[in-house]
Protein backbone atom coordinates (compact mmCIF):
# COMPACT_ATOMS: atom_id res chain seq x y z
CA UNK A 1 0.00 0.00 0.00
CA UNK A 2 1.53 3.49 -1.23
CA UNK A 3 1.47 5.85 1.80
CA UNK A 4 0.92 9.47 1.18
CA UNK A 5 3.45 11.90 2.56
CA UNK A 6 1.56 12.64 5.85
CA UNK A 7 1.19 9.03 6.72
CA UNK A 8 4.82 8.86 6.19
CA UNK A 9 5.73 12.23 8.38
CA UNK A 10 3.14 11.01 10.82
CA UNK A 11 4.15 7.54 11.24
CA UNK A 12 8.08 8.72 10.85
CA UNK A 13 7.50 11.30 14.13
CA UNK A 14 5.96 8.81 16.19
CA UNK A 15 8.41 5.92 15.52
CA UNK A 16 11.27 8.56 16.72
CA UNK A 17 8.82 9.40 19.71
CA UNK A 18 8.64 5.91 20.83
CA UNK A 19 12.57 5.40 19.96
CA UNK A 20 13.57 6.74 23.02
CA UNK A 21 12.34 4.09 25.08
CA UNK A 22 14.77 3.61 27.55
CA UNK A 23 13.02 0.37 28.58
CA UNK A 24 13.47 -2.83 25.94
CA UNK A 25 12.02 -5.50 24.83
CA UNK A 26 13.41 -8.65 22.83
CA UNK A 27 11.80 -8.84 19.70
CA UNK A 28 13.06 -12.49 17.84
CA UNK A 29 16.95 -11.59 17.94
CA UNK A 30 17.02 -7.66 18.21
CA UNK A 31 16.19 -5.82 21.60
CA UNK A 32 13.63 -2.86 21.16
CA UNK A 33 12.72 0.43 22.91
CA UNK A 34 9.52 -1.71 24.30
CA UNK A 35 7.01 1.57 22.95
CA UNK A 36 8.52 1.13 19.69
CA UNK A 37 8.14 -2.60 19.72
CA UNK A 38 4.90 -2.51 20.90
CA UNK A 39 3.71 0.07 18.57
CA UNK A 40 4.75 -2.32 15.58
CA UNK A 41 3.35 -5.00 16.76
CA UNK A 42 -0.18 -2.88 16.76
CA UNK A 43 0.98 -1.88 12.90
CA UNK A 44 1.14 -5.71 12.34
CA UNK A 45 -1.89 -6.87 13.89
CA UNK A 46 -3.87 -3.21 12.54
CA UNK A 47 -3.20 -4.99 9.36
CA UNK A 48 -3.81 -8.52 10.26
CA UNK A 49 -7.00 -7.49 11.25
CA UNK A 50 -8.11 -4.67 8.44
CA UNK A 51 -6.45 -5.65 5.08
CA UNK A 52 -6.40 -2.09 3.61
CA UNK A 53 -6.84 0.26 6.99
CA UNK A 54 -7.68 4.16 6.87
CA UNK A 55 -4.41 6.20 7.40
CA UNK A 56 -6.27 7.72 10.88
CA UNK A 57 -6.73 4.15 12.08
CA UNK A 58 -2.70 3.26 11.15
CA UNK A 59 -1.42 6.76 12.63
CA UNK A 60 -4.04 5.75 16.26
CA UNK A 61 -2.56 2.48 15.84
CA UNK A 62 1.30 3.39 16.41
CA UNK A 63 0.45 5.98 18.61
CA UNK A 64 -1.20 3.54 21.10
CA UNK A 65 1.62 4.04 23.73
CA UNK A 66 3.31 7.17 22.06
CA UNK A 67 5.64 7.68 25.11
CA UNK A 68 4.25 6.07 27.86
CA UNK A 69 7.08 5.75 29.73
CA UNK A 70 6.35 8.58 30.73
CA UNK A 71 3.63 8.44 32.27
CA UNK A 72 4.84 5.61 34.65
CA UNK A 73 1.74 3.40 36.72
CA UNK A 74 4.06 4.55 39.68
CA UNK A 75 3.06 8.05 39.43
CA UNK A 76 -0.32 7.26 40.17
CA UNK A 77 -1.42 5.80 43.60
CA UNK A 78 -2.07 1.86 44.21
CA UNK A 79 -5.45 0.53 43.89
CA UNK A 80 -8.30 0.03 41.32
CA UNK A 81 -9.40 3.41 40.86
CA UNK A 82 -6.10 5.25 40.56
CA UNK A 83 -5.41 2.42 37.95
CA UNK A 84 -8.31 3.24 35.97
CA UNK A 85 -7.23 7.02 36.45
CA UNK A 86 -4.07 5.87 35.00
CA UNK A 87 -4.91 4.57 31.54
CA UNK A 88 -7.55 7.39 30.98
CA UNK A 89 -5.05 10.07 31.70
CA UNK A 90 -2.47 7.94 29.26
CA UNK A 91 -5.45 8.17 26.70
CA UNK A 92 -5.52 11.43 27.12
CA UNK A 93 -1.73 12.30 26.59
CA UNK A 94 -1.45 9.42 23.87
CA UNK A 95 -4.27 11.14 22.11
CA UNK A 96 -2.99 14.82 22.31
CA UNK A 97 0.72 13.62 21.08
CA UNK A 98 -0.79 12.05 18.14
CA UNK A 99 -3.06 15.08 17.12
CA UNK A 100 -0.24 16.88 17.74
CA UNK A 101 2.18 15.39 15.31
CA UNK A 102 -0.70 14.97 13.00
CA UNK A 103 -0.72 18.20 12.83
CA UNK A 104 3.04 19.25 12.23
CA UNK A 105 2.16 16.61 8.96
CA UNK A 106 -0.28 18.71 7.51
CA UNK A 107 -3.54 16.75 8.54
CA UNK A 108 -6.66 18.62 8.74
CA UNK A 109 -7.77 19.93 12.55
CA UNK A 110 -10.46 17.78 12.25
CA UNK A 111 -8.87 14.53 11.64
CA UNK A 112 -6.54 15.06 14.38
CA UNK A 113 -9.06 15.60 16.53
CA UNK A 114 -10.68 12.28 15.08
CA UNK A 115 -7.85 10.21 16.20
CA UNK A 116 -7.07 12.01 19.36
CA UNK A 117 -10.68 10.80 19.77
CA UNK A 118 -10.18 7.65 19.30
CA UNK A 119 -7.37 7.31 21.67
CA UNK A 120 -9.55 8.07 24.37
CA UNK A 121 -11.55 5.33 23.30
CA UNK A 122 -14.46 7.42 24.78
CA UNK A 123 -16.72 5.98 22.00
CA UNK A 124 -15.74 2.13 22.48
CA UNK A 125 -18.63 0.12 21.38
CA UNK A 126 -20.09 2.71 19.32
CA UNK A 127 -17.63 3.86 17.00
CA UNK A 128 -16.07 0.81 14.48
CA UNK A 129 -12.40 3.26 14.67
CA UNK A 130 -12.29 2.83 18.72
CA UNK A 131 -13.23 -0.34 17.94
CA UNK A 132 -10.60 -1.83 15.77
CA UNK A 133 -8.28 -0.17 17.92
CA UNK A 134 -9.40 -2.22 20.89
CA UNK A 135 -9.46 -5.28 18.68
CA UNK A 136 -5.65 -4.66 17.97
CA UNK A 137 -4.89 -3.62 21.24
CA UNK A 138 -6.44 -7.10 22.90
CA UNK A 139 -4.90 -8.86 20.10
CA UNK A 140 -1.56 -7.76 20.76
CA UNK A 141 -1.56 -8.15 24.25
CA UNK A 142 -2.56 -12.26 23.86
CA UNK A 143 0.05 -12.52 21.52
CA UNK A 144 3.01 -10.66 23.25
CA UNK A 145 2.11 -9.91 27.00
CA UNK A 146 -0.34 -12.02 28.18
CA UNK A 147 1.85 -14.93 29.12
CA UNK A 148 4.78 -12.75 30.87
CA UNK A 149 1.42 -11.43 33.16
CA UNK A 150 0.24 -14.64 33.72
CA UNK A 151 3.76 -16.10 35.38
CA UNK A 152 4.47 -12.31 37.01
CA UNK A 153 1.14 -12.46 39.19
CA UNK A 154 0.84 -15.90 39.73
CA UNK A 155 -0.33 -14.98 43.11
CA UNK A 156 -3.83 -14.45 41.51
CA UNK A 157 -6.45 -16.74 42.61
CA UNK A 158 -8.47 -18.66 39.86
CA UNK A 159 -11.54 -16.49 40.04
CA UNK A 160 -9.70 -12.82 39.37
CA UNK A 161 -7.82 -14.22 36.41
CA UNK A 162 -11.66 -15.75 34.67
CA UNK A 163 -12.55 -11.90 35.31
CA UNK A 164 -9.44 -10.52 33.70
CA UNK A 165 -10.01 -12.83 30.46
CA UNK A 166 -13.80 -12.62 30.64
CA UNK A 167 -13.19 -8.48 30.79
CA UNK A 168 -10.53 -8.60 27.60
CA UNK A 169 -12.95 -10.90 25.58
CA UNK A 170 -15.72 -8.39 26.62
CA UNK A 171 -13.77 -5.44 25.23
CA UNK A 172 -13.69 -7.05 22.07
CA UNK A 173 -15.87 -7.46 18.48
CA UNK A 174 -16.97 -10.64 17.06
CA UNK A 175 -13.87 -9.89 14.51
CA UNK A 176 -11.73 -9.80 17.47
CA UNK A 177 -12.88 -12.92 18.82
CA UNK A 178 -12.25 -14.72 15.35
CA UNK A 179 -8.38 -13.81 16.16
CA UNK A 180 -8.32 -14.58 19.43
CA UNK A 181 -9.58 -18.04 19.17
CA UNK A 182 -6.93 -18.64 16.44
CA UNK A 183 -4.20 -17.65 18.27
CA UNK A 184 -5.44 -19.50 21.46
CA UNK A 185 -3.92 -23.13 19.82
CA UNK A 186 -0.57 -21.47 20.15
CA UNK A 187 -0.68 -20.42 23.63
CA UNK A 188 1.15 -22.21 26.29
CA UNK A 189 -1.80 -25.04 28.04
CA UNK A 190 -1.90 -23.09 30.80
CA UNK A 191 -3.39 -20.30 29.04
CA UNK A 192 -5.37 -22.25 26.54
CA UNK A 193 -7.24 -23.90 29.48
CA UNK A 194 -7.17 -20.78 31.28
CA UNK A 195 -9.43 -19.19 27.98
CA UNK A 196 -11.39 -22.07 27.67
CA UNK A 197 -12.65 -22.19 31.41
CA UNK A 198 -13.81 -18.59 31.35
CA UNK A 199 -15.05 -18.68 27.59
CA UNK A 200 -17.47 -21.95 28.43
CA UNK A 201 -18.35 -20.52 31.52
CA UNK A 202 -19.24 -16.91 30.16
CA UNK A 203 -21.85 -18.59 27.54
Amino acid sequence: MQQSAQLTCALDKIDQANLADPNREQVGDQTLPKEFAYSQHMTRWLFRLESAPSERMQIACRAQHIERWTMPRESFPEGRKAYYEWRQACGRFHGRRAAEIMGQCGYPRTECDRVETILTKRELRKDPDTQLLEDVACMVFLERYFEEFYDQNSDYDREKWLRIVRRTWGKMSPRGHEAALALAGSMPQRLQNLLSEALSESE
